[in-house]
């Protein structure tokens, strides 16, 4: 059982809601749902029924179908059958996999309305979008996203949470760390990147020594349940969403690692390709960085949708997935990565890694190209953009990753001088210690990502 930090966003919710709505702890699969929700039913509730609709009983569903103007009746069928006592403001009933049975999922508004007792369900997004066609989405249901363990939970499960502590307040006062414990950092920093953010593949690595070989097992049947989870779609683009899902690692490794969608596919079939994407971004498998053409206040009003860069959701299953999944032999990369001695294109990991750790904190990605028609070249890339979150004052934030020591900064340069008066601050995050430049450019270590 990991440190999990959503479990204070349920706390904030039983506290708050008193019981007139019910939460939905929506995420990818094999991220930990069901495992930190029924912790919180236990520490939280005199009693707790966990329904998982992936197996339960004829009965059961029988109930939700037939009892729903008989709630009295329900709640003793569940409570007979979970062998559970229900008491009335001091229970939760747990729809675990609710996409399995959207019946239950429709039945929210009515239980919430009894106001007896108090309701969380988990479901993969995967299934959610595919199984709400027939039904009244609840009002009374609010949701909340789960992701991968972020770096700050994987220090914890790892024993460093103090070293977080450390990073925190270096970046706070805007001074390097010391050179010993900025080495461990990074170290650690590379080690999440090499295991990832899934619970049970760091639960390997940390029960066998901090050894790779259980933990790639892990994730190599993350990554088929991933792909049998994609034959079940209920659509037309399934074989696509499949073909795109299998070339991420390709479409990474290029320079530029954006996908134009129509150059992928005829005018006739783009639509396909761009439902293929957004599925894959929907289900939480990817995160999705599109286009802002003009940097300014609101940068989803300036973003292009058929210019895309498509990002793996965990890095550590990206890795397995470059690597073959299939070849159980494979660990050799994980020497070469610790030791920076990588021989392929690091930089897509790197950048990645930096992707997950934006969205964990909740931010949505964009990026920014300028091309330059005399050099017939992109003369700008950028590869996020953030905002500061002041609606009042809001200035632009741009983020360029450098997975080496030494490296460039013309680019960054460029993109100051032509929005000057839109931008808060730079950031040039890579694997040296904090400094900041004579130009005012901040450059941090990539395990500072989490204070952004």
């Amino acid at each position: 059982m990991f440190k999990r930090k959503i479990y204070e966003k349920l706390l904030k919710w039983k506290n708050e809601s008193k019981g007139e709505t019910a939460i939905l702890v929506e995420g990818a699969r094999r991220i930990g749902k069901s495992t930190i929700v029924e912790e919180f039913a236990k520490e939280n509730y005199k009693s707790y029924i966990l329904i998982d609709f992936s197996k339960v009983s004829n009965s059961v569903k029988e109930a939700f179908n037939n009892l729903l103007n008989d709630l009295d009746s329900l709640f003793m069928v569940l409570s007979l059958e979970f062998d559970t006592p229900l008491y009335q403001r001091e229970s939760v009933i747990v729809f675990d996999e609710v996409q399995k049975f959207p019946r239950a999922r429709e039945a929210i508004k009515h239980l919430v309305k009894d106001g007896r007792y108090d309701y969380i369900e988990t479901g993969s997004l995967i299934s959610i979008k595919e199984n709400v066609k027939d039904i009244l989405i609840p009002s009374e249901e609010q949701s909340i996203k789960m992701f991968p363990m972020d770096f700050e939970e994987f220090a914890w499960a790892l024993g460093e949470g103090m070293i977080i502590e450390y990073i925190r307040d270096c970046f706070e006062k805007r001074v390097p760390l010391h050179d010993s414990i900025h080495k461990k950092a990074m170290f650690l920093f590379k080690q999440y990147m090499l295991v990832g953010g899934m619970p049970k593949a760091i639960d390997k690595f940390i029960s066998y020594g901090k050894q790779f070989v259980e933990c790639e097992k892990e994730k190599r049947n993350i990554l088929k349940t991933y792909r049998d989870d994609i034959h079940k779609i209920d659509r037309a683009y399934k074989a696509k969403v499949l073909s795109i899902f299998d070339q991420i690692p390709s479409f990474l490794s290029q320079h530029e690692k954006r996908v134009k969608i129509k150059s992928i596919s005829t005018d006739t079939t783009s639509i396909d390709y761009e439902e293929t994407f957004f599925w894959l971004s929907d289900s939480m498998i990817c995160n999705e960085c599109f286009l802002c053409t003009d940097p300014n206040l609101g940068l989803s009003l300036n973003e292009k949708r058929n210019y895309v860069k498509c990002y793996m959701g965990d890095t550590g299953l990206l890795l397995t997935h470059t690597f073959d999944e299939n070849n159980e032999g494979q660990t050799n990369y994980h020497k070469e990565l610790l030791s920076d001695k990588l021989s392929i294109n690091k930089g897509m990991f790197f950048e990645n890694m930096i992707a997950q750790m934006l969205v964990s904190n909740g931010h949505k990605l964009y990026f920014y190209t300028r091309y330059n028609e005399e050099k017939h070249r992109n003369d700008i890339e950028i590869d996020f953009l953030l905002t500061t979150g002041n609606k009042v004052s809001q200035k632009l934030i741009p983020l360029e990753v450098k997975s080496s020591k030494s490296y460039k900064v013309e680019s960054m340069k460029k993109f100051i001088e032509k929005f000057n008066d839109r931008i808060d601050k730079a950031y040039i995050i890579h694997p040296k210690n904090l400094s900041i430049r004579e130009d005012g450019i901040i450059c941090i270590p990539a395990y500072m990502t989490i204070c952004l």
